[in-house]
């Protein structure tokens, strides 16, 4: 009797669940064809074309179509004109040239002034007195900096006054103005380049010197780069000659480390006073930068 029982119920429980899943497939069913139908609602709907029935255009809106002033509300009237066939340029593309000229203000300083041979110079210093990072680079990218505008000055002065204001106030076109700029600046690297120099860059870049009765007439994509390797071979016999007189020193205190059997002392530790000491007491700053102003100006 209780296993009769007990199939009886299991098949009463049987019968409940498939009953379950028979209604839930309906339930699923039926929102499946619902969504089916949304679906199909929504393809009709945007293939149905609109349609817009004209009312009229109003005052404020016909100014705006007519590019007239709106004196009856607050809108914001944007209009684009055109500069063709003016040779005025207009303040917006005047402000992009300038922002242009200033994104490469550090290269131009870098290539076309004594601002190259000085730094480098200044490195070879602290170089050669073993201080690591001191002056730091910024006092040293400073000094250079003022130093650089010292020598320039009369260059920039030349070509502010030929280039620079004639072409603001439109006495000359851009073409003039460049020429007449890049003249100075030709004639200042051109002191100081050697003409082994420039002849390396005119077989370089091709350029046909049948047609070129001066240096001045040459291009200025070869002045620059023979004036910066020119300025490297200057910057770099200089610091040959400043570390001659620290080695000296560097080797008096080797050997005199080695007699006294110190070997495991590194010398650099000994010498690095000596050598700030030699370096003041022959007023080294003053001395290295004076020669390196008259280098440019004799």
């Amino acid at each position: 009797m209780k296993d009769n029982k007990y199939i009886v119920n299991e098949k009463q429980n049987t019968d409940i669940t498939v009953s379950a899943k028979k209604k839930r497939l309906h339930n699923k069913s039926v929102l499946n064809i619902l969504i089916m139908l949304c679906a199909c609602f929504v393809i009709v709907s945007v293939r149905t074309p609109a349609y817009v029935y004209a009312t009229g255009v109003d005052r404020t809106t016909q100014n705006e179509i007519d590019a007239q002033a709106d004196v009856d509300d607050n809108t914001l009237d944007l209009n684009i004109s055109s500069n063709a066939g003016s040779t005025n340029l207009e303040a917006t593309l005047q402000i992009l040239i300038m922002l242009t000229i200033l994104s490469l203000a550090p290269s131009i300083l870098i290539m076309v002034t004594s601002f190259t041979r000085i730094i480098v110079v200044l490195h070879f210093i602290r170089t050669a007195l073993a201080t690591q990072t001191s002056p730091p680079n910024q006092v040293l990218v400073g000094l250079a900096l003022f130093i650089t505008l010292a020598i320039m000055t009369p260059v920039f002065n030349e070509v502010n006054t030929n280039a620079v204001q004639p072409f603001m106030s439109g006495e000359i076109k851009q073409e003039q103005a460049f020429e007449a700029g890049t003249k100075p600046l030709k004639q200042f690297m051109l002191k100081q380049t050697r003409d082994k120099d420039l002849q390396l860059f005119i077989d370089i870049n091709g350029t046909d010197t049948d047609e070129v009765s001066s240096y001045e007439d040459l291009p200025i994509t070869v002045i620059i780069p023979a004036f910066i390797i020119s300025e490297l071979r200057t910057a770099f016999i200089i610091g040959f000659v400043l570390y001659l007189p620290f080695i000296v020193v560097d080797m008096v205190v080797a050997s005199t480390l080695m007699s006294m059997g110190m070997m495991m002392l590194p010398p650099t530790t000994i010498s690095m006073p000596f050598k700030i000491l030699l370096f003041i007491m022959a007023d080294g700053w003053n001395l290295i930068i004076g020669q390196l102003v008259d280098s440019f100006i004799k």
